[in-house]
């Protein structure tokens, strides 16, 4: 099998991981809303797992391309796929009145505990899996990729939303953490910063900030899920 025939297979092959990852990732928060008695997600279709009314133009085509190309234009190996769905809608009063803090919480972290689940079931049915060779079929590459990817980026959106940055699941579980024990001047700063949680991750992702933040605790995971 020639490299030229590989590649896009693997492409397409982490298209398919993402959707799955970043969609279910966020209808996993509306799910668990839901079972807090938060009907907001599910009256607007949002619960579906249709990609459609779930991708948005920036976060779910145009981030993944440009943090997946751009390294290879800079002369670099593919860089790893990094994006999100559209936010499911969520009435945070309704949660909080039925389920408190905790409950919040739990929805916070929802598409996290989604996303390395993913993860572990994908780096158990990995392992098991022989490396394709030449004389495999394209169906079985192609499931052999998908695996990988669906491992790679399910760790990937796992590590990015426990970082405490501002609108992202991480900083949503510690405000929730900090209101829960009194703390408001963390809940505070967190609400106030929302706004600028987009320019976090640019400078992130552009900076070496990146491999101690991100790179690092990703292969931590891989390693643990692998060995």
């Amino acid at each position: 099998m020639t490299m030229s025939f590989i590649e896009p297979l693997e492409i397409a092959a982490a298209i398919l991981a993402l959707l799955i990852a970043i969609i279910g990732h966020e209808i996993m928060h509306g799910w668990v809303a839901y079972k807090y008695g938060d009907t907001t997600a599910k009256n607007q279709g949002r619960l579906s797992i249709n990609p459609l009314i779930h991708i948005d133009p920036f976060g779910s085509i145009l981030v993944p391309l440009m943090t997946y190309f751009i390294p290879m234009l800079l002369g670099a190996p593919s860089g790893f796929l990094f994006g999100w769905a559209k936010p499911v809608p969520i009435n945070t009063q309704t949660v909080l009145r039925n389920g408190g803090y905790n409950a919040a919480m739990q929805v916070s972290l929802a598409g996290i505990a989604y996303n390395l689940f993913l993860a572990t079931l994908s780096s158990v049915i990995l392992v098991s899996l022989a490396q394709p060779t030449e004389a495999d079929s394209i169906a079985y590459i192609f499931g052999y990729l998908f695996v990988m990817k669906l491992l790679l980026i399910n760790v990937v959106l796992a590590v990015f939303n426990l970082l405490p940055i501002p609108s992202f699941d991480g900083a949503h579980f510690l405000t929730y953490l900090s209101l829960k024990y009194k703390i408001r001047a963390i809940a505070e700063f967190f609400v106030k910063a929302e706004p600028y949680g987009m320019i976090v991750i640019i400078i992130i992702l552009v900076t070496p900030l990146k491999i101690p933040l991100v790179m690092w605790p990703i292969q931590a995971v891989l390693n643990l899920l692998l060995n």
